[in-house]
């Protein structure tokens, strides 16, 4: 738990475990924790309360520099009045290595990110690409047991970014030691990790993989946040074998009933990619009739909205080569789902 001023939960009986050599990613909106999380971790905070351990050993009480971890930050942080080399070294000289063991460790970490013979360059020399790389060879010399890194791709262009998404996962791998990475973007988190914690208001709603994550959300905010997703609140009318019966004022629909009561208030997710539109939709248990209100080109697919009869509303994904056929605004559409692509929310 940390607190700010005025009692401020910034961390919230936070508590989870990473497996060591994992790619573990803290996913929220601006001002969920995640980066206090990670401070803790690092030591640049010092929890209210609870503990740190770092394989095993209680670390809360020591420096940052004693808990043998790194940090990148979104800003990176490199000295402009030394060069490539200088930077990476400081960590080592810090450590008061000796001067050929720095060097050596030098030349290997700039082959690590595939920068080699970059020593004698200057900061303002870098594409912000290379400086990237550069921030992450610094923080990997001093071989350290885990690697945090708040937000490091946050400042970069998007084809950039996209690109340092994959080198950076390649880079955790080859290096085979744990990474906490800290980001709000879902993209980013479902693309780069092997684990994902979702934090919402400081607290930790949901710790998965990127699939369970994505398929099996377990709260409303998680389904809400990651990617996008229909949210429909309702009332269980009955429960049995063959699934619940919701009541959503103006239509119903049948989605899984296990952790279903009858009577309790209940939201389902259906994400838009699972919903079909047209034709096919009436092979599905949940069909309903509708008309388009709104349709988005987003080049391979499109994104219909659709007002059901009862005056809900729904997104459903189509493929772009069907958009035209039966998507014009204002026309009537069947669009439907199974069951099984229904998730219940708590």
């Amino acid at each position: 738990m940390k607190l700010f001023d005025n009692n401020v939960k910034a961390v919230d009986n936070v508590s989870f475990t990473i497996e060591r050599g994992r790619f573990f990613t803290l996913l929220g909106p601006s001002g969920s924790g995640k980066s206090t999380v990670l401070r803790i971790i690092g030591g640049l905070e010092r929890p209210t309360k609870g503990k740190v351990l770092l394989g095993g050993k209680v670390v809360t009480h020591l420096p940052p520099y004693e808990r043998n971890t790194s940090m990148v930050f979104q800003s990176l942080a490199l000295f402009p009045h030394l060069d490539v080399a200088g930077n990476i070294a400081f960590g080592l000289r810090m450590r008061r290595q000796a001067p050929d063991v720095i060097a050596q460790r030098v030349v290997e970490a700039l082959d690590l990110v595939e920068l080699p013979g970059y020593g004698e360059r200057r900061i303002w020399q870098l594409s912000g690409g290379e400086r990237q790389r550069i921030a992450l060879a610094r923080a990997l010399v001093t071989e350290p047991r885990v690697l945090l890194l708040d937000e490091p791709l946050g400042a970069l262009d998007l084809k950039l970014r996209k690109a340092m998404q994959v080198e950076l996962k390649k880079l955790q791998k080859r290096v085979g030691i744990t990474f906490i990475f800290v980001t709000h973007d879902q993209e980013e988190a479902l693309t780069m990790s092997d684990d994902i914690g979702i934090m919402n208001k400081g607290r930790l709603e949901q710790i998965g993989d990127a699939r369970e994550i994505y398929e099996r959300p377990e709260t409303k905010f998680v389904a809400g946040f990651i990617g996008e997703t229909n949210l429909l609140d309702g009332k269980a009318e009955e429960v049995g074998p063959g699934g619940a019966r919701i009541d959503h004022g103006g239509f119903a629909s049948i989605a899984p009933g296990a952790g279903v009561e009858p009577h309790a208030a209940v939201t389902i997710a259906v994400r838009p990619e699972k919903i079909r539109v047209g034709p096919e939709a009436l092979q599905c248990e949940n069909h309903y009739e509708g008309r388009v209100v709104d349709e988005v080109y987003t080049g391979s697919s499109g994104r219909l909205l659709v007002e059901l009869d009862s005056g809900h509303r729904i997104i459903a994904q189509v493929q772009i080569r069907n958009l035209g056929e039966f998507a014009p605004l204002g026309s009537r559409v069947t669009l439907g789902w199974r069951p099984e692509n229904v998730v219940v929310v708590h």
